[in-house]
C-alpha cells in the first residue's frame, strides 16, 4: 500500500510540474508586437500656465464712523473720481456744534494766558483748559473727516447702497474701486517655489481680447505654502491705463522660468490608470516591457513633458502598441 501511495504522489508532483511548465511556457510564448524611440532631452522654454479673477488693486468701502442721516451722495456708480474729491456729506450738526466749542475754548484759553501773566490765573488752570482744546480739536478732525468724506485715491465709484436722506448704518454707503491698475492672486504649485521671484514679468490673456496680451509683474510672493492644495500665493500687479480690464475678469497667466532641458513625448503615448489620474509609460527594458509612472509637465500642443527617475537620455519608450502591454511581457520591436 505504501509503494502505491508514493506512486500516486509522484505522479500528482510530476502532474503539477508539468503544468506549471506548460503555464510558463505559454506566458513566454506570448511576444506583443510594439514600435520604440528612443528618447532624448530638448531645450524648451519652462513657463507656468494658471487662471485666476482680476480684483482692483485698490477697493475702498466709503464707510463713516459715524451713524446718522446721509445729507447729500455727490456721485453715482461709474463715476470717475480724483483723491480727495468730495463723497458723501453726513449730517453736520455734530461737527458744527463741535466747532462752536472750539472757537469758544480759545477764546477761553487766550483770557486764561493772560490773567496768568498777571497772576490772577493758575498755571493748573491753564493746563486744564489747554487740555481740553486739545481734546476738542481731535474731535473736530475726526468729525470733519468723518462728515466730509473724501476719496482717499483715484478710482471709480463701483458701488451705492443709500440715497441721501437716508439712515447710514450695516452697509458701505459706497465702493471705490482703483481701475488704471488691478491686481490677482494665482496659486502656484509648490514645486516652482525655488523659482518664483519678486519683480518677476508675466503676461496675461482673456477670452474677451484674444489677440492682446497684457504685461504684468510679480509683485508679492507668500512666504508659507497650503498644506492641502500644496500651493503657494502670488500677488501680481497689471497696469491698466486704457481701462480694458476689469475687476472681476477671468483671465490666465503665463509665467515664464527660463529655458530647460526636459523629456518630451506624443501625449498619446502616456497611459491613463482606469479610476484614478496616474499615468504611466512603458519603457523596453531588455526586451520586456517595463511599466514607469510618470508626472505630466509642460504641454506642447501634442507633446507633452514626463518627468520620472526611469525617463533619461538613451531610453527605449514605446510608442506604439502600449495600449496592449502589461508590466514585464515580452516585446517585439518592430521597425518602421
Amino acid at each position: 500500500m505504501k509503494k502505491i501511495f508514493y506512486l500516486l504522489t509522484a505522479g500528482l508532483v510530476l502532474l503539477g510540474c508539468s503544468k506549471e511548465n506548460a503555464t510558463q511556457e505559454q506566458q513566454e510564448e506570448r511576444v506583443e508586437q510594439v514600435s520604440t524611440a528612443v528618447l532624448h532631452p530638448r531645450e524648451i522654454q519652462r513657463e507656468i500656465i494658471l487662471s485666476t479673477n482680476l480684483q482692483g488693486y485698490l477697493t475702498q468701502n466709503v464707510a463713516p464712523s459715524l451713524t446718522g442721516r446721509i445729507e447729500h451722495i455727490y456721485c453715482e456708480v461709474g463715476d470717475k473720481k480724483q483723491k480727495g474729491d468730495d463723497l458723501v456729506r453726513m449730517d453736520q450738526t455734530q461737527y458744527k456744534t463741535t466747532k462752536l466749542v472750539l472757537a469758544n475754548l480759545k477764546v477761553e484759553l487766550a483770557r486764561v494766558e493772560q490773567l496768568l501773566k498777571t497772576g490772577s490765573a493758575t498755571g493748573q488752570q491753564y493746563d486744564q483748559l489747554k487740555t481740553q482744546l486739545d481734546q476738542t480739536q481731535e474731535q473736530l478732525d475726526f468729525l470733519q473727516q468723518n462728515t466730509y468724506v473724501k476719496a482717499p485715491f483715484a478710482g471709480v465709484i463701483s458701488a451705492k447702497n443709500f440715497e441721501d436722506g437716508e439712515l447710514y448704518g450695516g452697509q458701505p454707503i459706497l465702493v471705490l474701486t482703483r481701475l488704471d491698475q488691478l491686481k490677482a492672486l494665482v496659486a502656484i504649485p509648490e514645486k516652482y517655489f525655488p523659482l518664483i521671484k519678486e519683480g518677476m514679468s508675466l503676461s496675461l490673456t482673456s477670452e474677451i481680447y484674444p489677440d492682446k496680451v497684457f504685461p504684468a509683474k510679480v509683485e508679492v510672493v507668500y512666504p508659507t505654502v497650503d498644506a492641502s492644495s500644496h500651493t503657494f500665493q502670488t500677488k501680481i500687479v497689471v497696469p491698466n491705463s486704457h481701462n480694458l480690464l476689469r475687476p472681476g475678469m477671468y483671465v490666465t497667466t503665463t509665467i515664464g522660468l527660463g529655458k530647460a532641458d526636459a523629456i518630451v513625448v506624443p501625449y498619446q503615448t502616456v497611459e491613463k490608470l482606469v479610476g484614478a489620474n496616474d499615468r504611466y509609460v512603458f519603457i523596453n527594458n531588455n526586451g520586456r516591457a517595463q511599466r514607469v509612472a510618470v508626472e505630466l509637465g509642460q504641454r506642447f500642443d501634442q507633446d507633452i513633458e514626463i518627468i520620472a527617475p526611469e525617463i533619461t537620455d538613451g531610453v527605449e519608450m514605446v510608442v506604439k502598441g502600449q495600449h496592449k502591454l502589461v508590466d514585464g511581457v515580452k516585446i517585439n520591436v518592430v521597425k518602421e
